[in-house]
C-alpha cells in the first residue's frame, strides 16, 4: 500500500513538473515573439520618421509631383491606423510601394540625385528596410516556434487550457511588394 502511494505521488509530481515546464516554455516563446514584434515596430517607426524628411527633400526639386506626395502621405497615415499584424503588414507594404514611386520620380531630377541630404536619407531608408526584413524573419521564426509548440501533442493540451493562441506571421503578400525600394542613384 505504501509503495503504491509513492508511485501515485511520483506520477503526480511528474505530471505537475511537465505542466510547469511546458507552460514556462510557452511563456518564453510568447515573450520572445512579443520582443521580436517590438523590434519590427521600432524599425517601422524609424522608417515612418524618415519619410517626411525624404518627401520634403524631394519636394524641393519636384514641385509638380503633388499626386505622389499625397499617396505617400496617405499610405504613411494608414500605417498608424492598422490594428492587427495582418493589417499592419498590408499598410506597410502599401507604404513601401509608394516609396518606390517616389524614388522613380527622383530619378527624373539629376540635381536631386546629387543632393547629399537626399543621398543620406536614401542610405538610411535602405538600411531601415534591411533591418525590417531581418526583424520580420526573426519575428516569423519565433511565431513559427510558438505556433508549433501550441499545436503539438501533449503541449497543445496545456496551451489550450491556459489560453495560448497561435499568432499571425508578418508577411509580404504580393511578389512586387517583396522588393526593397530601389535606392541606387
Amino acid at each position: 500500500m505504501n509503495m503504491l502511494l509513492w508511485i501515485v505521488l511520483g506520477l503526480i509530481v511528474l505530471v505537475v513538473l511537465f505542466v510547469v515546464a511546458t507552460y514556462n516554455s510557452l511563456i518564453t516563446l510568447r515573450t520572445r515573439t512579443q520582443e521580436a514584434w517590438s523590434d519590427i515596430d521600432i524599425q517601422l517607426k524609424r522608417r515612418f520618421n524618415l519619410i517626411p524628411n525624404l518627401v520634403n527633400t524631394v519636394k524641393g526639386y519636384a514641385t509638380h509631383e503633388k499626386e505622389v506626395f499625397e499617396k505617400i502621405t496617405e499610405a504613411r497615415a494608414n500605417t498608424t491606423k492598422a490594428g492587427s499584424i495582418e493589417q499592419k503588414a498590408a499598410a506597410e507594404n502599401a507604404l513601401s510601394s509608394t516609396l518606390k514611386t517616389l524614388f522613380a520620380v527622383a530619378e527624373n531630377y539629376p540635381d536631386l540625385k546629387a543632393n547629399a541630404n537626399f543621398l543620406d536619407l536614401q542610405r538610411e531608408l535602405a538600411d531601415t528596410e534591411n533591418k525590417i526584413e531581418y526583424s520580420r524573419r526573426f519575428y516569423n521564426g519565433n511565431v513559427r516556434d510558438l505556433n508549433i509548440k501550441i499545436q503539438v501533442f501533449p503541449a497543445n493540451l496545456i496551451a489550450g487550457r491556459f489560453g495560448f493562441k497561435p499568432m499571425e506571421m508578418f508577411e509580404v503578400k504580393e511578389a512586387a511588394e517583396r522588393e526593397v525600394p530601389k535606392v541606387q542613384f
